[in-house]
């Protein structure tokens, strides 16, 4: 078995290590040597990236557009299930990441149907090789107070203007409340709007 090699140590810039050459089985022992310290592990095809606990900028951000999104698809009474982080990937796969918030629409299936990924840390492993190798329809993400759409479509993401799974959800309204300084004003005033328009 091949020693895992640091590529990218990290630096008062990054928050995240890559390591390459790293089997299924190293990352299930880092996986319990790391428990209880709040990193998270994203693995595709041997390459590990281990990011540090996560800002409150990027918590902050993660919970209000949650919150909005779900304010959304409860208003619409659209059926869903919050999966939170919960980890996705198998050994199968060569893949395994820890989404920031995912979603199941209709009903409870293995995979969610959408996923959120609040980015403040570029670089790294590309989140959307995971999720495509999973067949995740539709992931989201927010960076810099932008969101930006991707679907799959065939065995590609597409970035879209318009969610396919909400495809009546005005995403430039649901971005404008989500940079709200205040998340309770932000998520008051735009369950008020979508209510007056339903």
């Amino acid at each position: 078995m091949s020693s895992p090699v640091l590529e990218n140590p990290t630096t008062a810039e990054t928050s995240y290590v890559l390591l390459y050459n790293v089997s299924w089985e190293q990352l299930e022992q880092l996986d319990v040597t790391l428990a209880g310290t709040s990193a998270r592990l994203t693995y595709l095809d041997n390459i590990l990236e281990i990011m540090s606990p996560l800002s409150d900028d990027h918590e902050d951000s993660k919970k209000t557009l949650a919150m909005l999104l779900e304010v959304y698809m409860r208003t619409k009474k659209i059926r869903f299930y919050g999966r939170g982080s919960a980890t996705i990937g198998k050994k199968s796969d060569k893949t395994r990441r820890e989404p920031d918030e995912s979603y199941n629409l209709g009903a409870k299936k293995p995979i969610p149907d959408l996923i959120l990924e609040i980015t403040v840390t570029s670089g790294g492993i590309n989140k959307l090789q995971i999720y495509q190798r999973l067949r995740v329809p539709e992931v989201w993400f927010w960076e810099d107070g932008l969101l930006s759409v991707y679907c799959l479509q065939a065995d590609n993401y597409i970035k879209v203007t318009r969610s396919t799974l909400l495809p009546d959800l005005d995403l430039d309204l649901l971005a404008k409340y989500a940079r709200m300084a205040d998340q309770y004003d932000a998520v008051t005033e735009y369950s008020q709007i979508i209510t007056k328009a339903t």
